[in-house]
């Protein structure tokens, strides 16, 4: 198992933490991955980083589908991976209802080829969580990014994976596909002062994201044996009680999408993580320590 860093989107102000790229380039990390939202772009991060690293490989997670013309989406993707040497790697999803309402792709009547020649073979990841969606990841690309992944629930995932493999044709497999879940690191002497780091966030997608009737992270959650906290964390965080609906997070939750706690923790939790099937970890943390002790478990 491999290490990725997940630096995020902005927020209000956007700041990238270069020393913390650096350091995890120096650790043997494999790649640092950004976001975007509707703040700031996924894209321009990623020159930022990649003029000012030398190794680490930089990856969209994601690069939302109806923000860009295809077109437009192939060539960023040639242009990124020819400056940073071959360093690329293409994360695209579409996003929630609420992000790609109004945006619109525009069709050119007369086909064209990019003058820029790259490699043919940029490795294409789809952020994913429903069935369908991690199906046709499985089927089309070269690797899956799903977010809140359980390495407990890779049960919920394996039917769609072995779907869109037998669709894909040609003796696909797991052995051959990237699942590179984003899963939050916080380090510290107190598991629940940890966990009540990354509460919020959870709150935030199971609650807010999407409308209550269609919301995708819901729905993962439910599925993974937590519907009636789903239903009662996104009522709290619709009703504008958005603390009350972090605190109904339940710890069980956080602790099998996170790695939360002091070192010998994370140390007797990381198994589940490494026989689950993942090939690459992508650390949502901020912490240069977190990162050092992910170095000194997994490389």
């Amino acid at each position: 198992m491999r290490l990725g860093l997940n630096i995020g989107y902005s927020r209000s102000q956007l700041g990238i933490d270069l020393s913390l790229v650096q350091h995890a380039e120096r650790l043997g990390f494999h790649s640092v991955w950004s976001a975007e939202a509707y703040g700031s772009d996924a894209v321009s991060p990623l020159c930022w980083i990649a003029a000012r690293t030398e190794r680490i490989r930089v990856g969209t997670a994601i690069m939302q589908i109806p923000a860009r013309t295809p077109t437009l989406t192939a060539t960023t993707a040639l242009t990124i991976d020819q400056l940073s040497g071959g360093r690329f790697l293409l994360g695209l999803g579409v996003s929630g209802p609420q992000v790609v309402e109004g945006w619109h792709g525009v069709a050119f009547g007369k086909p064209l080829k990019s003058i820029l020649h790259g490699r043919s073979d940029i490795p294409i990841y789809l952020a994913a969580i429903g069935p369908r969606n991690v199906a046709l990841a499985a089927e089309i690309a070269d690797g899956l990014l799903p977010v809140f992944f359980s390495p407990e629930r890779m049960s919920v995932f394996a039917p769609s994976l072995e779907a869109g493999f037998q669709a894909a044709g040609g003796g696909k497999s797991l052995a051959r596909f990237d699942v590179a879940p984003t899963v939050p690191i916080v380090l510290g002497p107190d598991a629940a002062a940890c966990r009540a780091m990354v509460k919020p966030r959870l709150a935030l997608y199971v609650g807010g994201m999407g409308a209550r009737g269609k919301n995708f992270y819901n729905e993962l959650v439910s599925r993974y044996g937590y519907e009636a906290d789903a239903k009662r964390i996104q009522d709290l965080y619709l009703g504008g009680k958005k603390d009350e609906a972090a605190a109904a997070v339940p710890d069980a939750l956080v602790d099998e999408v996170a790695l939360c706690g002091p070192k010998e923790r994370i140390r007797e939790r990381l198994p589940r993580w490494k026989s689950s099937g993942i090939t690459t970890l992508i650390c949502g943390a901020v912490q240069p320590e977190a990162l050092e002790l992910m170095a000194e478990l997994v490389l």
